[in-house]
């Protein structure tokens, strides 16, 4: 039986994969957490892989946030992004680890991008200023695994998330994403009998969304493709594929989507005045719709099963 290590399984996709990595039973999950293995460490990550015999990585593990997180803290998005790829890619090559699949994120692409967002868009423009530092260190992982494969013959391979939202997702109410702000947001909201809620920017933004439940099974499948169909689909040397939905709504209709979910029967408004960020980011995800995979979980059945769970987390979120 293969033995796996998931990076960053506390997290909300880590978490996910381990769910139906161990749901499947066909392989010996490992994981660490932080007390017990920095990954920021490059001895202490080294010495992890030489001491354990591991067949596969999946690396979900990354520093973070929204908005306010990643315009507060650019210094800490791209070094411990940086450092985190670095040392486990590097390790895992040293050990003798073949296959790795890492995680990226969609803002690797640049703010105006033709959309839908293609795989030949990497590098063809000016990122988005809010979270370029965080979308540097992911085209970096990128390019370090598309490196390792050329170089040495690895089969590293790195998917594109959209933008995600699910079980164990961050509900800080400063340092969280957008679809965890809102509904941490309304949920108080109406606890509060409030009679509005104030939302960010213009409301006018388009963005898709993909629960982390289809983006664990992506990630699942793209690691299983064989090679010979996997470089049948990557000829162009983009080693990268777009997971997403391919279908976006604009942030208002998220807004009065999570509204409903919630039950807030207030009025709601948004203030312009704070950053709407790009102003659409959907991706083309047809590589992966003809490699054989397509996202099942719908918006607002997605919501409502993620406002479940937080309702029977609360206490996490208590500060």
């Amino acid at each position: 039986m293969k033995t796996v290590f998931v990076a960053g399984h506390n997290g909300m996709v880590g978490s996910a994969v381990v769910r139906q990595l161990e749901r499947a039973g066909n392989c010996n999950v490992i994981t660490r957490s932080r007390a017990q293995l920095d990954l920021c460490d490059q001895t202490a990550v080294s010495q992890f892989f030489s001491t354990n015999k591991i067949d596969e990585v999946y690396l979900a593990a990354a520093k973070v946030g929204g908005i306010i997180a990643n315009n507060t803290y650019p210094a800490d998005f791209i070094y411990q992004n940086l450092m985190i790829q670095n040392n486990i890619i590097h390790s895992a090559h040293l050990s003798d680890v073949n296959n790795l699949l890492f995680l990226g994120s969609s803002c690797i692409y640049p703010k105006l991008a033709e959309q839908p967002m293609r795989e030949s868009a990497l590098l063809t423009g000016t990122l988005e200023p809010t979270n370029e530092p965080y979308a540097i260190a992911k085209i970096a992982g990128i390019k370090m695994c598309e490196s390792y494969n050329r170089q040495y013959g690895r089969n590293y391979r790195s998917v594109m998330p959209t933008n995600l939202y699910g079980q164990n997702d961050n509900f800080h109410p400063e340092n969280s994403h957008v679809i965890p702000a809102l509904i941490r947001r309304f949920h108080e909201a109406k606890l509060a009998n409030s009679q509005e809620v104030v939302a960010w920017g213009s409301g006018k933004p388009m963005r898709e969304f993909l629960h982390v439940d289809d983006m664990a099974a992506a990630s699942i499948f793209v690691m299983n493709l064989d090679s010979k169909t996997y470089e049948a689909n990557t000829q162009d040397m983009l080693s990268h594929i777009n997971v997403g939905s391919g279908r976006d709504c604009t942030i208002r209709e998220l807004v009065e989507t999570v509204a409903k979910v919630v039950g807030f029967e207030g009025s709601i408004s948004f203030d312009t005045s704070k950053p709407d960020g790009a102003p659409r980011k959907l991706m083309d995800v047809s590589r992966l719709a003809n490699l054989g995979w397509k996202y099942r979980i719908e918006l607002e059945d997605g919501l409502r099963s993620t406002y479940e769970w937080f309702l029977n987390n609360q206490d996490k979120f208590r500060k």
